[in-house]
């Protein structure tokens, strides 16, 4: 299940009229479909201007958070501004390397728990 569960991750890829994309993701980021969730983003080649936005995803574990701070951390190599859109609480709090990217919106944001040894 969670083999095949993780070849349901995906992008619907935005590029805006101001030069900006923008990566909406669809489907589970954990464990499983990590490598699978880097090889979705191109940061040496997008614009200057990235988004991700997790409104249709859901990070369900610590592979998952180490997975976007290592797309997030391959954009700062690459000189790219990176924000990271629509992600619970809980991987806001286990993000160290990658908080200035984060955008809070309480109103929108979800609220689900992350399986982490780090929390309480």
């Amino acid at each position: 299940f969670a083999w095949e569960s993780a070849k349901k991750i995906e992008v619907e890829v935005k590029n805006h009229p101001d030069g900006s994309r923008e990566y909406d993701l669809h489907g589970a980021l954990f464990f499983a479909s990590t490598n699978r969730f880097r090889k979705l983003f191109d940061p040496v080649n997008d614009p200057h201007e990235v988004v991700i936005d997790f409104a249709d995803s859901r990070v369900f574990d610590h592979s998952g958070i180490e997975a976007i701070q290592w797309v997030a951390e391959a954009y700062r190599k690459n000189g790219k501004h990176l924000q990271l859109r629509h992600l619970s609480e809980d991987c806001r709090t286990l993000m160290h390397n990658a908080q200035d990217m984060v955008v809070v919106n309480f109103h929108e944001d979800p609220k689900y728990k992350v399986a982490d040894n780090e929390l309480d």
